[in-house]
């Protein structure tokens, strides 16, 4: 039999549970996820093998109108989904109605290649609304073939997943069979403390922070790691520490435990926090963290 394989690439509203839907698709917990919007800012591969094929998902950042130059690039990345995408996975949640960007929207709706457009969070209908939804979404994208899914709940991923590998392309492997994704160790440290922050901390203080981890020592029993939380202001900074230091300390603990699980192994995490002024608008910054080419 002929091998399989392709890149699937997810796009979709903040929130609509894209990083969710990945991580059921790939077995592994690869995309941080919280209830706040631009939790995911990078374009996050995760792979998917079997003996007769190889699926490359692409899990997007939530589509915005950006205001700033690291929401700019954000947005790029989602660009680039649509034009390395063997397949697009257009991702909608139950009470949905429409993408916040109509240039998005056309490229879905004529896209050349197949669309799986997902209902997500079913789980938090009716059965009669879901009919409604489904009909909705066949009309406005009908070039689309609808599943209702909850990928919370993992109910009909299976089935997608099984659509997906039969209209994949012909193709030998682009990454190693053993290979999980293309990010590197410390992007998912990264990651993990940032997820600590999402879900600690209010208002603006989650979305100026950076993390860059600037030790990443594997021994045989240890993985010894310092990373450098990076703020905007002085003020964030003492937000960021708390009294005494006990809100950098929930956010180092919380993240060690996490870390231990997916490297499987004890961890040392030290961590440090840094004022680096308008780094979301400093295209070198930007390009050093990743965000630009």
């Amino acid at each position: 039999m002929a091998h399989k394989a392709g890149f699937v690439n997810i796009i979709g509203n903040p929130n609509v549970g894209k990083s969710t839907l990945m991580n059921a698709f790939v077995g592994e917990r690869l995309s941080i996820i919280t209830s706040k919007a631009q939790t995911t800012r990078h374009r996050i591969l995760g792979i998917v093998n079997g003996e007769d094929f190889q699926i490359l998902f692409s899990d997007t950042p939530g589509i915005i109108k950006p205001a700033y130059e690291l929401q700019k690039s954000m947005m790029n990345f989602v660009k680039s989904a649509f034009e390395d995408a063997d397949i697009l996975i257009y991702m909608v949640e139950i009470g949905e109605k429409e993408l916040k960007d109509e240039d998005f929207f056309n490229k879905i709706k004529n896209s050349k290649i197949p669309v799986l457009l997902l209902i997500n969070k079913i789980d938090k209908s009716t059965q009669e609304e879901l009919e409604e939804k489904v009909a909705y979404w066949q009309e406005k994208v009908p070039n689309a073939l609808v599943y209702p899914v909850s990928a919370l709940e993992n109910f009909n991923v299976q089935n997608v997943l099984d659509k997906i590998i039969e209209i994949l392309p012909v193709s030998p492997p682009f990454y190693p069979k053993d290979q999980l994704t293309d990010k590197p160790e410390r992007f998912f440290v990264n990651e993990t403390i940032r997820e600590k922050i999402l879900m600690h901390y209010k208002k603006e203080i989650p979305y100026s922070v950076e993390i860059e981890t600037e030790e990443f020592i594997e021994e045989e029993k240890i993985i010894k790691i310092r990373s450098i939380i990076m703020v905007e202001r002085e003020t964030q900074k003492g937000i960021i520490i708390g009294h005494r230091g006990a809100a950098l300390k929930r956010v180092g603990t919380e993240a060690r435990k996490d870390l231990e699980k997916f490297f499987d192994k004890k961890i040392f995490l030290e961590l440090y926090v840094k004022v680096n002024k308008n780094w979301r608008n400093d295209n070198r910054q930007l390009r050093r963290f990743g965000y630009k080419e």
